[in-house]
C-alpha cells in the first residue's frame, strides 16, 4: 500500500505531503486546486513520461517520493526486481520510490535509494499501483483492453493456455517463413548448390591435410639452405659420434680413467659420465636421422612449391589457412545437404507445419472455451454490480467470436469453422450494453455515455478484484458524469472495493466523498514564494469534512443549511459502510 506521498514542484503544488492509510482515500478541493497533480504525481512513480510543462514556474525540478509498503509475499516480480536493482527495503518491509524531472526535461529515478532506469522503477510500481482516469475510461472501448479484462478474469488456466498457443504459433510462424523462403529461392538455391558443388570438388581434388601449409613452408625453407644445412648436421654429427675423436669417443675414455682410479671421490664420478653418454648418444641418434631424412638434393623443391601454390589457392577463396579451408569444406557439406534436394526439405517442412497447426488449432480451440465459459460469469457479475450503479435494466453482454480466416496462411479449424489465429488467440472478444431486458446488445463504444462508461468500468474493477487484494487502486474522476443515485452507488462499490485494496480516488461529488474512510483536501492559497499560487495538502477531521461536503454540495459551506445537509449524507454513508 502507499503510505506516504511527498510532491516538491509539480504544477501548482509548491510543497505537499501528506500520510495515506489503509481504505477508502478521497481526495476533494476547488477546481484549480492541484486535485490532478496527486494522479500526475503517481503516474510519474509508475514510469509514466516526464512532461518538463509539468514543472512548477519558476522551480529548476519538479519531485515526487512515495513510501510503499510491500505486500507481507511479494510476489516474484517484485522480489527480483529488488534483488537486481540492490533496493534498500527499510526495517518495516517499505520501500521509498522517487521520481525528479528536470525543467529542461530530463529525468530520474530512484528505488530504495538507487538510482534505478525509470523502466525498473514502473516495473515494481505497477505491481503495486493500478492508475485509472478519464483516459481509462476511453481505453475501455477498444477490443484489446476488453480482451485483456476478460483474459484477467479467466485467470491462470486461460493464461496458461494462451502462453501455450503463442509459443507453438512462434513455431509455426517460423516454419511457415522457412517454408516461403524455399519456394521462393528456389533459383537462388539451385545456384548456390552449383557454387557449393564446384568448391567441394576443388577442394576434394586438391586433398588438403591439416597443418599442410605451416610444415611445407618449414621444408622449402630447408631445401632453399640444403646444402649449409646438411654440412652444419654433418659437421655436428662427426663432433658427437664420429670416429676416433668425437665427443662419444672421448667420453668413453673419460669413464674407463675414473673406473681404474684409486681415489674414491673420481670413481663417484662415473654415474654422472654415464648420464651424459646417454645424452650425447640421443643427440647422435636424432642427428643421423635428421641427416637420413634431407633429400639427397633439391630437385624436390620445384613440386613443393607448385603444392605450396595449389594451397594458396584455396586460402584465397576459403580461409586464411587449410585448417581453415578444411573447415569450410565441412560447414559446406553440410549447407549443400540442406539444399541440395530443396523437395525433400519442403516436404519436411510442410508435415512440421501441418503438425504444428493442429497444436495451435487445439489450443485455440481450448482457449476460446475458457475465454466463453468465463464471458457468461463476468457478464453476470458485471450486470449485477450495474444495477446497483443505478443503470435502470441494463446488462453487460460479453460476446466470444472467432476471428474471420482473412489470412489462409494463419487459419486454423475451431470445432469445424476456420478462423484466423492472432497473436493472442483466435477470438475477437467485445463487450456490449443491453439498455433494458429484451433488447439487443450494442458495443459500449457506440452505445455507452461517459457516465456509464465509468460505471461499467467500476463494475468491472469490483468484480475484477474479487480474487485478490493488496494492490493500491487509483480512481481520477471516476465518477465523471455522474449524480444523484448513480453517485451514492459508485460510493458504496468503491468503499467495497476498499475491504481488499487500497482506494484513492480524486472527485468532485461529495456523494462518493462521503464514504471515504480517509478524507483528504487540496486547497490552493495565493501567498506563496514570489506571491505565486500554490497547494496545500490536509487530512480532515470529521468536523472538517462536515465543512468540506457542504461546500461540495453547493457552496454553502459554512451555513447551518449545508451542515445540515453535509452531515446527514455523510451518516447515511457511514450507516451503509458499516452495514456492508
Amino acid at each position: 500500500m502507499l503510505e506516504e506521498l511527498s510532491i516538491t514542484g509539480l504544477g501548482v503544488v509548491e510543497a505537499a505531503s501528506a500520510e495515506f492509510h489503509p481504505g477508502f482515500t478521497a481526495l476533494t478541493g476547488e477546481t484549480g486546486a492541484g486535485k490532478t497533480m496527486i494522479v500526475t504525481s503517481l503516474r510519474l512513480l509508475s514510469g509514466g513520461r516526464a512532461d518538463a510543462g509539468r514543472v512548477r514556474t519558476g522551480d529548476d525540478r519538479a519531485i515526487v517520493e512515495g513510501r510503499f509498503r510491500l505486500p507481507a509475499e511479494a510476489n516474484a516480480t517484485i522480489t527480483d526486481l529488488l534483488e537486481d536493482t540492490g533496493a534498500d527495503v527499510d526495517d518495516d518491509n517499505t520501500v521509498i520510490a522517487s521520481r525528479t524531472v528536470n525543467a529542461d526535461g530530463r529525468s530520474r529515478a530512484r528505488l530504495g535509494g538507487r538510482s534505478v532506469p525509470v523502466g525498473t522503477l514502473g516495473a515494481l510500481t505497477g505491481e503495486l499501483l493500478a492508475i485509472h482516469g478519464q483516459n481509462d475510461q476511453l481505453r475501455l472501448i477498444r477490443g484489446d483492453q476488453q480482451r485483456a479484462a476478460l483474459d484477467r478474469y479467466a485467470g491462470a488456466a486461460a493464461a496458461k493456455t494462451l502462453a501455450k498457443y503463442r509459443k507453438a504459433r512462434d513455431r509455426w510462424i517460423a516454419v511457415l517463413d522457412e517454408l516461403d523462403a524455399l519456394r521462393a529461392d528456389s533459383r537462388e538455391l539451385a545456384q548456390e548448390a552449383d557454387r557449393l558443388r564446384f568448391a567441394l570438388e576443388e577442394i576434394e581434388a586438391a586433398k588438403p591435410l591439416p597443418g599442410e601449409d605451416v610444415e611445407i613452408v618449414e621444408i622449402v625453407r630447408r631445401l632453399t639452405d640444403l646444402e649449409d644445412i646438411r654440412s652444419a648436421a654433418t659437421q655436428a654429427h662427426g663432433i658427437v659420434a664420429g670416429d676416433g675423436t668425437s665427443v662419444l669417443d672421448a667420453l668413453g675414455t673419460v669413464r674407463s680413467l675414473l673406473e681404474s682410479a684409486a681415489d674414491q671421490s673420481l670413481r663417484d664420478l662415473r654415474p654422472r659420465i654415464e648420464e651424459a653418454l646417454v645424452v650425447v648418444g640421443d643427440i647422435g641418434d636424432e642427428l643421423t636421422g635428421y641427416l637420413a631424412g634431407l633429400p639427397d638434393d633439391a630437385a624436390d623443391l620445384d613440386a613443393l612449391l607448385n603444392r605450396q601454390a595449389e594451397l594458396k589457392s584455396l586460402t584465397r577463396k576459403y580461409a586464411a589457412d587449410v585448417d581453415g579451408v578444411l573447415e569450410w569444406q565441412a560447414d559446406a557439406e553440410r549447407r549443400l545437404a540442406e539444399i541440395a534436394d530443396p523437395q525433400a526439405r519442403i516436404d519436411e517442412l510442410e508435415a512440421e507445419s501441418t503438425a504444428i497447426r493442429a497444436e495451435v488449432g487445439t489450443l485455440a480451440a481450448t482457449l476460446h472455451a475458457q475465454r466463453s465459459k468465463a464471458a457468461k460469469s463476468l457478464a453476470s457479475k458485471v450486470s449485477v454490480e450495474l444495477t446497483g450503479l443505478a443503470m435502470g435494466g441494463s446488462e453487460l453482454a460479453v460476446t466470444v467470436s472467432l476471428r474471420a480466416a482473412d489470412d489462409p496462411r494463419l487459419m486454423v479449424d475451431i470445432d469445424g469453422a476456420r478462423a484466423h489465429a492472432g497473436g493472442h488467440g483466435a477470438d475477437v472478444v467485445e463487450f456490449g450494453l443491453v439498455a433494458h431486458k429484451g433488447a439487443q446488445p450494442l458495443p459500449i463504444a457506440k452505445s455507452a455515455s461517459g457516465g456509464e462508461l465509468s460505471r461499467v468500468m467500476l463494475a468491472l474493477e469490483v468484480v475484477l478484484a474479487e480474487p485478490d487484494s493488496g494492490s493500491v487502486m487509483v480512481f481520477d474522476e471516476v465518477d465523471a458524469g455522474v449524480g444523484g443515485a448513480a453517485a451514492v452507488q459508485i460510493g458504496a462499490r468503491l468503499a467495497r472495493l476498499a475491504r481488499r485494496h487500497q482506494v484513492i480516488v480524486v472527485t468532485h461529488l461529495p456523494q462518493v466523498a462521503a464514504f471515504a474512510d480517509n478524507h483528504l483536501l487540496i486547497g490552493k492559497q495565493g501567498g506563496g514564494s514570489a506571491g505565486r499560487q500554490r497547494s496545500t495538502l490536509t487530512a480532515l477531521d470529521r468536523d472538517a469534512r462536515v465543512s468540506e461536503l457542504a461546500r461540495m454540495l453547493a457552496g454553502l459551506g459554512d451555513s447551518e443549511t449545508g451542515r445540515a445537509h453535509a452531515e446527514e449524507l455523510l451518516q447515511t454513508a457511514e450507516s451503509a459502510r458499516s452495514e456492508t
